[in-house]
This record gives structure tokens, sequence and C-alpha cells, in this order.
């Protein structure tokens, strides 16, 4: 069947005709979904494990109970703070957490090639350093939320207010 650059064009744009008009009975079909709030579960879960400590380091407990429990209460309070922020922005930070959970995106993206329940801490510092100095502009973006939002949860605690020398609320204002 010979062809030529005028049927081509013919077709590409029937096809591209084809397209937006499935497009448009789509979007009048189907109402635009409505951002969830987020919860955190467990592949969240696990990834924050795994970059709570090289976000707070050395001020985390060193036995390894107490660690764990207080890696596990920050992550809680992480959800607590996300579930804070609005719609629109749990969801850029779900989808980040999601993004992240995605073994090709983790591998591509984060440089971590096991799961997060098996990443090297020293995986997870390059891959945290590679997004805080990134020339892409989102990936720094992203790096800052996760920083903000674990440090944030960290401090929030007042059983951690005493290392930074705060007093706490003025009792008056309390």
């Amino acid at each position: 069947m010979p062809s030529s650059r005028r049927s081509f064009l013919k077709l590409g744009v029937a096809g591209a005709i084809a397209l937006a008009a499935g497009g448009a009975v789509y979007r009048l079909t189907h109402a635009p979904a409505q951002p969830q709030r987020f919860a955190l579960d467990a592949a969240t879960a696990t990834l924050l494990a795994a970059l709570i400590p090289s976000m707070l380091g050395p001020v985390l407990p060193t036995d390894p109970a107490a660690r764990a429990a207080a890696i596990e209460r920050t992550a809680g309070q992480v959800g607590a703070a996300i579930a804070g922020l609005p719609l629109a922005s749990q969801k850029q930070v779900g989808d980040l957490f999601g993004m992240l959970s995605l073994a090709p995106v983790r591998r591509l993206l984060a440089g971590v090639p096991g799961g997060w329940a098996r990443a090297a801490p020293a995986d997870v510092d390059a891959f945290l350093q590679r997004w805080r100095h990134h020339r892409l502009r989102t990936l720094q973006t992203a790096y800052h939320a996760l920083h903000d939002l674990i440090l944030g949860a960290w401090y929030a605690q007042p059983a951690n207010w005493a290392a930074i020398g705060y007093p706490g609320p003025i009792k008056e204002l309390a």
C-alpha cells in the first residue's frame, strides 16, 4: 500500500481529533477526583523511618529501643503535621511519598537500590544531599519539604525542647 505525505498528515490530524474528542467525552462523563486527606500508610512510615535518622542524626537517642520509639513517634507527628495542611498541599506531599515508594523512581531519583526498609544510612544520606543541592529546583523543594516536616515534627514534641534551650510557651499564654 503506497503512502504519501498527504495521507500521513490526514491520518495524524484524524488521530488528534479522535484523541481530543475522547478526552472531552471523558471529562464530561467523569467528575474530577476530589483530593483525599493524607493518611500515614505502611509504605510512608517505612520511608520516614529511613529518612528520620538521616535528617535528625545525633539528636536521636542512642539506645535502640528509645531510638525506634523516637523515630515512630516522629513519623506519627509528620503524619499529623501533613494532615493539618490544606488538601492541595496534602496531595502534593502524598504524591511525593508515593513517588518515592515506587521502586523505579526510588532507584533512579533517590539512588536507593533496595526497599527503604533495607536502605543503608549512607545511601539515604547521599540521596538527601543530592536533592538538597540538585540543579532542579523541584528536587530542592522536595528536599526542603521533607526536611521541614521532619524537623518540625521532632521539635514540636515537648520532650525535645530542652535540647535546644526552649523553655516552652509562656505560662500566661498557655
